[in-house]
């Protein structure tokens, strides 16, 4: 089988059309000034570029490729996002591959995204930061400082309290927790952006796998936990005493930040969390809860227009 390939090679070199081509894309790689710097200062026989060109010939049309890269998406390379090194392996040539700034930012993205696990969050509250939040309301300066100061100072480990934001609808609460969010995900700390009502239900046509117990557990250990629009789930005891509950205590005793938001203050959420869908009444276990979102977080009121009729 060797013997007619070397045959058929032989045969190639000797044709004069393919001697000219093979000639003149020598050329054109030997004149390329990246691969003319590579060389320089080492002792290149002919016969080692005759056996390394194709390495030669790689890097000169993958870096061409990288020259004229317009996005990550477009490129044409070999391994996408990875740009060619010329590198010497003892007396041979090899090409090496790096990512290029593109494929760094796009994964540094990829991984601050992944900091960010949420719940029944609408995806372009994910984009939120505190760059695009507007200031024109003096009822939201207040908040919008203490987030900020939590999302850019808060260290794993460290004792602090979050935040609770109560108010009307639409003046920016749910923002504010995505903006604090990418912030903390900017500084490689995780958080977990639930919606509560969702989550609720959620949990409940769960219950019965392994799903429900990983995500309570997630609830209880994530660094920075945030519920938004807790007072908006249908109440009930299971959900204040067999899921809430937990949670919360976990993080009170693990001194893990929590933030909230809702539109009750903590008088109108003690009677929310007090009285159930079935009609039962329990003031004292509304009230223990409560205690336990007091010691975990800080309450901030938000006034303001409604910025949803806005949009």
């Amino acid at each position: 089988m060797m013997k007619p390939i070397r045959e058929t090679i032989h045969h190639l070199m000797n044709r004069h059309d393919f001697k000219e081509r093979y000639e003149a894309m020598k050329r054109d790689i030997l004149n390329d000034p990246h691969v003319q710097s590579f060389l320089r200062g080492h002792d290149v026989t002919d016969a080692m570029l005759n056996r390394h060109l194709g390495k030669l010939y790689e890097f000169v049309q993958q870096s061409k490729h990288c020259e004229r890269c317009s996005s990550l998406e477009q490129c044409p390379n070999l391994l996408k996002g990875y740009t060619p090194h010329l590198i010497w392996q003892g007396k041979n040539i090899d090409v090496q591959y790096e990512r290029c700034a593109r494929k760094v930012q796009e994964d540094e993205r990829k991984k601050q995204q992944s900091l960010i696990r949420s719940l029944f969050i609408p995806r372009d509250m994910l984009q939120a930061s505190f760059d695009k939040l507007e200031t024109d309301d003096l009822g939201r300066i207040e908040a919008i400082e203490l987030a900020n100061t939590f999302a850019s100072t808060y260290e794993v480990g460290k004792r602090i309290k979050g935040l609770y934001l109560y108010g009307s609808f639409g003046v920016g609460k749910t923002y504010l927790l995505a903006a604090m969010a990418n912030e903390l995900a900017q500084r490689h700390i995780a958080s977990f952006l639930v919606y509560v009502p969702e989550f609720v239900r959620s949990l409940k046509s769960s219950l019965q796998t392994d799903a429900f117990q990983d995500t309570i557990e997630y609830a209880k250990q994530v660094p920075v936990l945030m519920l938004d629009d807790l007072g908006a789930e249908l109440m009930s005891s299971w959900w204040r005493d067999e899921v809430l509950g937990p949670i919360l205590q976990y993080r009170m005793l693990e001194h893990l930040p929590t933030c909230f938001t809702s539109n009750f203050d903590l008088k109108r959420l003690t009677h929310h969390l007090a009285h159930s869908q079935r009609g039962e009444e329990e003031q004292v276990k509304a009230a223990r809860m409560i205690e336990r979102i007091v010691y975990l977080a800080t309450p901030i009121e938000m006034k303001g227009k409604n910025r949803r009729i806005e949009m």
